[in-house]
This record gives C-alpha cells, structure tokens and sequence, in this order.
C-alpha cells in the first residue's frame, strides 16, 4: 500500500495568514487536532496544531490547558476565556506554525510513512505532488491500512539509499554530448589540400565562424538543458527520499572527523536551491524564515538538527554557494560548532 491508497484528500487548511484567533474554532469545527499551512500556490509550508496554540513551554501549557480543555468539553462553545486571551492576538499562522514540514509523496510505501511518523514523532504527514498537498495521511489512516493489508503480508522493506538515478541519468546526458566525440573525429574525411589564394573567399570563411558559432549555440542549449534535468531529478529525488538513522549517524561521524582535522563546521547536504519553495531567496537574503523554505531531505535535516543537536549547542546555516546565471544555484546546509 502506498500514501495515495490511505490518505484523506479532502484536507481542511490554513493559509500563512490567517489570524490566529481563527484557527481554533477552524480545529473545532473540523474536530482535528492540526492543519497544513499551504501558500497561495498550493504548497505546504508549515503545520499549526493545537500545541502551537497552547505554547509549548511549560508555563504557557500550564496558563492555558485549563482553557482548550474546557473549549472541547462544550461541544463547540468556545470558552469565553480562551477567546478572551485570543481576541487581541495580532499574530498570524505564520507566527506560530511549525517548519519546515516533513513531507512524502502519493508513491510512498506504507512502511516507509510508519518509519516517517516514528522516526520524527509526528501525528500526521502531508502528502504532496509537484511539491503542492493533495492528501494528508494520519497515524489513523496508517492502522485503516495495516487493517486492510493481507494478514500476515510484510510490508516492503527499503534497502541502502541509492543515488542510482542520478547517476545514470548524468551518465547518459555526458556520454550523449560528449561520449562520441572520438567516433565523430574519426569519422571525418582527410581535409582537402588549400587551394591557391585565388581560390579563398572571405565569405566563405565568414559562413564557417557563423556555423561554427551556431553549433555553439546550440551546444550551449542543449547543455543548459541537460543541467536542468539533471537538477530536476536530484530535486525529485531530495523530496522523495528520506534521512534514515544510519545516513545521520553517518553524516555525524563524518562531521566528527571533520572536528578532528581542526574544521569548524560540515557541509551536511549540498543541494538545487529548487528544493526550496522560494528558490532560495529567503537563504540568499538570511531573512530569519529560511526554514520555511526548505523541502524534502533538507527540511528533515534541519528537524534532526533542532531536536537533536541544537539544544547540545550545535549551529546550522544555510548559503547559497554558486550563483548560475546570476541566480541561487547550490546551497549547502553547515553543521557549525565553531566559537
């Protein structure tokens, strides 16, 4: 079974700006305990949920679970109180939700969501395509699944990441445009001997620049072309993968042997600025919500990082490394534990 044959596609949502106030009577009304965040593209950029209202301090859970309790045992009377501390919140969704948002694909194997939902301890996961929702699987559709699945039937097991596609994908592209040039050097009959000085013409040695610069152009082409797919699958598969505990530990072990050389910080994944929902924008200017922007095997990183790391005194950042045509290109995410 995969994601598209559990998840419920007829998804309530919040946009980026929605108050705040509102999104409580949105929870209520639907009985759901979180939304996705999409922006007016269709894209998920956040979840808010019940605990982003309450506060996750625990003074802030203290002051007000006394409130959302009583909001639900009323049977959808909000409890004036909890509306009181609400009325004057001027914050917007986009305050309060949580990102980056851990996402899978309508192809995800049902093993591979339970692995997801266990691995970041997470109630739900957006189902995307394209990077837009079209489904949310929650940890209630995943037992419907296993309840329907055959009795006894195990579920598929994945084997080490592999970045096979990517790499065949470069293979071919390079033996294609560059693979056949010894054949195509061969293959070209034995220049004629010059003729005398009265047989040049200029415009004939004006015709062979134009051509020749044609067929650059056109390699030009082809090259830009063959780039962009190139990136295009690696982004596909940066969304539909994710961060096994044995790739973390490795990244980690990496970034150990990287201290022991004297290095301040680790590059722990390389990646298309088109991963990100903005293109990398928010990165290239530090704006503080560059996580928002992040997608598919960054954005589960940058969550290892603040659960795991960032209460130890780790850093992460995020740079923008090439920059194509006078746009982001490459960004790098750096594991930092310098001064």
């Amino acid at each position: 079974m995969q994601a598209h044959d559990l998840m419920t596609t007829d998804v309530v949502t919040a946009s980026p700006e929605t108050p705040v106030r509102d999104i409580a009577r949105l929870l209520l009304e639907h009985r759901i305990s979180a939304v996705p965040v999409v922006d007016a593209s269709g894209i998920v950029v956040g979840m808010v949920s019940e605990g982003d209202l309450i506060g996750r301090s625990e003074d802030e859970r203290t002051a007000r679970r006394d409130w959302w309790l009583a909001l639900l045992a009323e049977g959808g009377q909000l409890n004036p109180d909890f509306l009181a501390s609400l009325r004057n919140d001027s914050r917007t969704v986009r305050d309060v939700m949580t990102a980056p948002v851990i996402r899978v694909t309508a192809a995800t194997e049902m093993a591979e969501i339970a692995a997801v939902l266990s691995q970041y301890h997470i109630k739900r996961v957006p189902v995307v395509s394209d990077g837009k929702l079209v489904g949310i699987v929650s940890r209630a559709d995943l037992l419907r699944g296993i309840t329907r699945n055959e009795a006894g039937r195990a579920a598929p097991e994945h084997g080490a990441r592999s970045h096979g596609l990517i790499t065949e994908a470069v293979a071919s592209l390079d033996h294609r445009f560059f693979g056949n040039r010894s054949d195509a050097a061969a293959a070209q009959t034995t220049p004629p001997e010059p003729a005398g000085a009265s047989g040049l013409d200029v415009a004939d040695f004006r015709s062979l620049v134009s051509g020749f610069e044609r067929h650059r152009a056109a390699a030009a082409v082809e090259a830009r072309h063959a780039a962009e797919a190139r990136r295009s699958e690696q982004v596909k598969q940066l969304i539909d993968e994710h961060v096994r505990d044995r790739d973390w530990n490795a990244l980690l072990h990496q970034a150990r042997e990287a201290a022991e050389r004297g290095d301040r910080e680790f590059m722990l994944l390389r990646f298309p600025s088109d991963l990100c929902t903005d293109g990398g924008r928010a990165i290239n200017s530090a704006l503080p919500q560059w996580p928002q922007s992040l997608r598919g095997e960054a954005a589960e990183i940058y969550v290892r990082w603040e659960n795991e790391l960032k209460p130890h005194g780790f850093h992460l950042v995020a740079r923008v490394l090439d920059f194509p045509r006078g746009m982001p290109g490459d960004i790098g995410l750096f594991l930092g534990w310098g001064e």
